[in-house]
């Protein structure tokens, strides 16, 4: 049984810990067996690549690492970092901001 987590693809979360702390991005992939998240511009490393055909020159790539789940949050459609809650609305669960009460998409 899969884990339900409050962050999905394609969210918009604010770092709140580490050293990334106040950094905006979009969510590109959640890996939820680790907890982990990947965040577009967040937490950069330095990946050293071998020259192959598609990078003749290889050196080094800048990539984005994962992230662990309990250091984001969730930015609402105001911009406010805020908790997430879930609701029944028109028979349907939506998720919304705890903090502004609307419903994120």
């Amino acid at each position: 049984m899969k884990k339900k987590l409050n962050v999905k693809k394609n969210d918009k979360v604010k770092v709140i810990a580490g050293d990334n702390k106040g950094q905006e991005g979009k969510v590109l992939k959640v890996f939820t067996d680790k907890n982990k998240i990947i965040v577009e511009g967040v937490n950069l490393v330095a990946k050293h690549t071998k020259p192959n055909a598609a990078s003749p020159q290889g050196g080094i790539v800048k990539k984005e690492a994962p992230v662990h789940i309990s250091n984001l949050m969730v930015v609402d459609v105001k911009g406010n970092a805020s908790r997430i809650g879930r609701k029944i609305q028109d028979n349907k669960i939506v998720r919304y901001s705890k903090k502004s009460g609307e419903v994120i998409k």
